[in-house]
């Protein structure tokens, strides 16, 4: 008689399963709540204990870490292990079924206890599955409960697994195992304050696959990070179809700008840049401004607004052609007229904030650093000009600053009245974003604002926002030629303030 080994956290499709199995004729093994489980739903079951003649102990911390468990997984159907086997008395394993005390669920509970967290680490699970896995030419090993069908499917049709899907099985067991000790690690980082270790593991699970990548050349697909928090692939999906990869990358650019601000507000992003950016009392003013702002390029772009999407807003970007709009809730006339737009994105998402630590790959490798969080407030601006801005003009310069933190270096933001004039981003000199920024603006950048990412190493810039009237500047200094920037301020009766912080973005 064939075994199988059945002990699982996730009890989804256990009980068909092992149904499935015993009419196939294995003798099933099993323990603690999975037990249970099978037991009350009429199952012919064995516990683990009775198959190795010793009790759970240490409070069910150790019941399956016995030879008779591993020595029946492991061996090899020779000869020699064979025999090694009937001479210590162990039937063989044939099937593993076993997924992991839900480490990532208990963390993510609010006030949970360190102690409580410990507990949840797995250390039986993993050891069967790695024991499984590595031997998966005679042991099929599952760790997911959509594999079920797929294993009970050939075992009626052939009386065994095919090479090939063992493989598949495996490949999932050591991953389940790996993305398993990565959030145990990841835990353990967090309460030791280890932010940047001699090594990093990631870990993250499939959303879902995407159609391509940037290009239709490119494969793709979306993973969730499985350390607790909420982000963008938690997000609820309302209406329309799976996001492709370009609207995950814009959709994230607009989220993480629309949360800095604190009224109403909203984002309209093209290309991972803010084409248009604005705040109001309301919402659909927030909209409307950030719309005028550059309303050529906000066709087919990504809309984010920071507070619950009201009736009035929706019926104005309704009008508009994008791909996804974002917010942190919608009210049901909202929802009643932009779910009729079939293939219109709409995502729910609370307000949190920033994660702490941001990734990028290169080539062999990937670096990590700290989310850009640093904010600036007017007691933290340092005035250099002999004209200091005034009260209105401090209000746009803050606006200004928080949104060039999220534009493509070189930056420069021109913004007036709460709201972006013109915008110039990534390129390789900033008197050329600069450039860019204000032949937008035109005439509307008389009395506004100007913000740069990082300092001015010639006056040239200042010299262009003079000739199209700019009122006041906010750059983080730091050039050996600051001075020239300041005296050329106040020739032009510009105000000029420092913040000390740079905000570029690669």
């Amino acid at each position: 008689m064939k075994r199988a080994l059945i002990s699982v956290s996730n009890k989804a499709g256990v009980v068909d399963f092992a149904r499935g199995l015993s009419e196939l004729g294995y003798e099933i093994i099993s323990t603690g709540g999975t037990y249970s489980t099978l037991a009350e739903a009429g199952l012919a079951v064995s516990r683990v204990s009775d198959i190795t003649g010793f009790p759970e102990i240490l409070d069910g911390r150790v019941k399956t870490l016995h030879p008779r468990i591993h020595g029946g997984i492991l061996a090899l159907r020779n000869p020699e292990h064979l025999g090694e086997l009937e001479k210590n008395q162990i039937d063989t394993i044939d099937i593993v079924a076993v997924n992991l005390y839900p480490f990532r669920e208990t963390i993510s509970k609010p006030g949970v206890s360190r102690e409580e967290a410990i507990e949840n680490i797995d250390i039986g699970g993993p050891s069967m599955v790695r024991s499984a896995a590595k031997n998966f030419a005679h042991v099929v090993v599952v760790v997911k409960p959509e594999f079920y069908p797929l294993v009970l499917e050939q075992l009626k049709e052939k009386g065994d697994l095919d090479q090939e899907l063992r493989l598949r099985l495996a490949l999932e067991a050591f991953t389940h195992t790996a993305a398993y000790d990565a959030m145990i690690s990841a835990y353990l980082a967090d309460w030791a304050n280890m932010d940047l270790g001699d090594n990093l593991v990631l870990a993250g699970e499939k959303v879902y696959e995407l159609r391509y990548g940037e290009n239709p050349h490119q494969r793709a697909a979306f993973y969730r990070d499985m350390t607790p928090g909420l982000g963008l692939a938690d997000a609820q999906q309302l209406n329309g179809k799976e996001l492709s990869y370009n609207n995950i990358i814009d959709t994230q650019a607009a989220w993480s700008l629309v949360k800095e601000y604190q009224e109403p507000a909203c984002v309209i992003i093209k290309h991972t840049n803010p084409c248009g950016t604005a705040v109001a009392g309301k919402l659909e003013e927030a909209y409307d401004k950030a719309l005028a702002a550059d309303p050529v390029s906000a066709y087919g772009g990504i809309v984010a607004f920071n507070k619950k999407l009201d009736k009035a807003s929706a019926e104005k970007v309704a009008k508009l052609f994008v791909e996804v709009i974002i917010a942190p809730g919608y009210d049901k006339g909202a929802l009643k007229i932009l779910q009729a737009k079939k293939n219109l994105r709409l995502l729910e998402l609370p307000v949190r904030e920033a994660p702490e630590w941001q990734v990028k790959s290169v080539e062999g490798g990937f670096v990590v650093q700290e989310t850009d969080q640093e904010a600036s407030d007017w007691e933290e601006l340092q005035v250099l000009t002999d004209k200091a801005p005034t009260p209105e003009q401090i209000e746009d310069l803050l606006f200004a600053w928080k949104v060039v933190k999220h534009v493509k270096s070189n930056a420069i933001v021109v913004a007036k009245d709460g709201c972006t004039v013109g915008v110039g981003a990534g390129q390789m000199n900033r008197v050329g974003s600069a450039a860019i920024a204000l032949e937008q603006g035109g005439e509307k950048c008389r009395g506004a604002v100007m913000a740069s990412d990082a300092f001015f190493p010639f006056k040239d810039t200042v010299e262009m926002a003079a000739r199209y009237g700019i009122s006041a500047i906010v750059q983080p200094g730091g050039s050996v030629r600051d001075q020239e920037s300041i005296d050329e301020c106040n020739r032009q009766g510009i105000a000029m303030v420092f913040t000390g912080v740079r905000h570029f973005k690669h």
